[in-house]
């Protein structure tokens, strides 16, 4: 198969772009700090934290995220070896696991309102629970859409600096979502 290279292709330069995903990740970090600090002052006032013993789903969830980091990491590192069909499956492996935590999120939301947390309740808290991590789930979202955008490239034979431009804004977005999850995880424990 023939490539044939145009001046647009000539032209990328992916800085720019890797940047506006610098940015989102630093206001997605602010906006969970903010959150975070509000649990923390509301926490405060009332003496109370949210009083729950965090479903193990949740702690399953972490490991599942975890392992979608590597096999996106080896995904990486498929591409730099010019190896795009084990890029290809690395890649459908980490959104398979992404889908996979979206499915533990859910259950973990399914226990906690067994156990009486609802979402809408009297303490502020446990509301906090669902908004933080509802949020992070819409970021899995976007970080699984990130992934499809990497596998139509990896597919469509990209050429190497699109590929790799591709695989990097994923790489970036996917790990921020799972040091971000790694963060309220452990803050959720630490704060009940």
């Amino acid at each position: 198969m023939v490539q044939t290279i145009t001046q647009q292709d000539l032209n990328f330069n992916a800085k720019p772009k890797k940047f506006v995903v610098w940015l989102f990740v630093v206001s997605s970090t602010i906006m969970f700090g903010g959150w975070t600090s509000y649990y923390i002052v509301f926490a405060a006032s009332k003496g109370k934290g949210h009083g729950l013993v965090l479903p193990d789903v949740f702690t399953y969830s972490t490991v599942v995220l975890l392992l979608s980091s590597v096999m996106l990491y080896l995904a990486s590192r498929s591409l730099r070896n010019n190896n795009r069909k084990q890029q290809q499956l690395f890649l459908w492996l980490t959104m398979a696991l992404g889908l996979v935590f979206g499915y533990l999120q859910f259950q973990g939301w399914t226990s906690l309102y067994n156990s009486g947390a609802a979402l809408i309740n009297n303490n502020a808290a446990i509301s906090m629970i669902y908004i933080v991590s509802g949020f992070h789930l819409i970021h899995i979202f976007v970080g699984i859409c990130f992934i499809l955008n990497a596998l139509v490239g990896s597919y469509k034979q990209l050429p190497i600096e699109k590929a790799t431009y591709r695989q990097d804004i994923t790489a970036i977005f996917w790990h921020f979502i799972d040091i971000l999850w790694i963060y309220l995880y452990v803050f959720l424990l630490l704060n009940n």
